[in-house]
């Protein structure tokens, strides 16, 4: 038995996953439902013992353990000063907006997407210019042509989501090049979002590319941002960090942080040091009970549900399920009804039609779940 199989109790706990609909089986925000790393928790009970929490600062270690992942896990070398510590990743996301923008220019990002990437132009006055993804060779990528008609003269920003939620697709090291090319015909700025990207299930067949590794004058338009809350299960604590190669477009991203954005708690940066220096072996394990979740989710709806799509999940612990071929308008609406289940609505990621499934959980809990989908699906045809 896996350590992930065991049922750790969260409801009325405080769980946003659990308690906003305690009426539903909860598989919808990216929230996985195991203990994070024993590291972690042994980290944080070690700072709370100290018993002071005063205002903090980042130390010594946790940049330490920072560029050793950049060198170890990217074959990235970063300097200290690129890196700029968050309290959260979509925080920094509106950041951007109002960092390379202004009132009435424009944010250009590519859908179904991450909901919080279609209304944090709103922050900023922005407009919002959205281009579908498309499929090539049966994969989701960029329509390359359709980007080149949407932008704007005033279109000044670019957020890229990768690897990609909700589609699972792990863009290739041409993909991200490419994309980074068009933002530097178009004078953008590439905010790339990389929460996910030590959350690849297949490293060899689909290695990921970090913006961390463009080419130099490609590197000197592009904010990455990263965190360890989504691989750890540590969203909680409210840490994330960008990393900003070259010096004016950090300097424009942090004096627009202001006095809006949150002091950064001070267990998290403990936690964060314990996840990369300690959390590798950890992280192996959960990405090889992942991969099992995964193929269950594929072998179970080819073989009981035929007419569900679900795209080849590369990376994350989340399924797009596309309900369209099955005739259901309101997928999330009818697993509510007829299984007891909390899916995240596709319309909400511009994705009408689907339901998102979140299989960060014991795979008892998952085959429940996709039986119960199947029998819905049965009753409300």
């Amino acid at each position: 038995m896996s350590e992930f199989d065991t049922v750790i109790p969260r409801r009325g706990t405080g769980s946003l996953k659990w308690d906003r609909r305690p009426d539903l089986d909860p598989f919808w925000v990216a929230d996985m439902d195991f203990a994070s790393a024993p590291e972690i928790i042994k980290a944080l009970q070690e700072r709370v013992s100290h018993g002071v929490f005063g205002y903090p600062v980042p130390h010594d270690d946790l940049t330490g353990a920072l560029l050793a992942y950049f060198a170890q896990r990217h074959a990235s070398t970063v300097d200290a000063e690129s890196i700029v510590h968050l309290g959260g990743l979509v925080p920094a996301l509106s950041l951007a907006g109002r960092a390379f923008a202004a009132p009435g220019d424009a944010l250009l990002t590519c859908t179904p997407v991450y909901p919080p990437f279609l209304g944090v132009h709103k922050d900023s006055g922005l407009e919002l210019i959205t281009v579908p993804h498309r499929q090539h060779d049966a994969r989701w990528s960029f329509d390359w042509d359709a980007l080149d008609a949407a932008v704007t003269p005033r279109t000044r920003v670019f957020i890229l989501c990768n690897p990609q939620n909700p589609l699972g697709r792990c863009f290739s090291r041409e993909e991200v090049i490419r994309l980074a090319e068009f933002c530097e015909i178009h004078e953008l700025v590439l905010i790339a979002d990389e929460i996910h990207c030590d959350l690849v299930l297949d490293e060899e067949a689909t290695p990921f590319f970090t913006c961390l590794n463009l080419p130099g004058h490609l590197a000197a338009r592009t904010v990455v941002l990263q965190a360890p809350s989504k691989t750890y299960n540590i969203a909680g604590l409210g840490y994330s960090f960008a990393v900003i190669p070259d010096d004016s477009l950090r300097r424009k991203f942090t004096q627009a942080k202001g006095h809006i954005l949150p002091e950064i708690n001070c267990l998290s940066y403990y936690a964060a040091e314990a996840a990369y220096r300690h959390g590798e072996p950890w992280r192996q394990n959960l990405l090889a009970y992942l991969r099992g979740n995964r193929d269950l989710i594929a072998t179970f709806v080819h073989d009981e549900i035929p007419g569900l799509i679900v795209p080849r999940i590369e990376a994350t612990y989340l399924a797009w399920l596309d309900f369209r071929p099955l005739g259901i308008r309101d997928p999330a609406g009818l697993l509510e009804e007829k299984a007891g289940l909390y899916l995240s609505d596709g319309a909400f990621f511009n994705g009408p039609g689907h339901a998102r499934l979140n299989f960060g959980c014991p795979r008892a809990a998952l085959q429940d779940a996709l039986k119960r989908i199947r029998d819905a699906i049965a009753s409300g045809a």
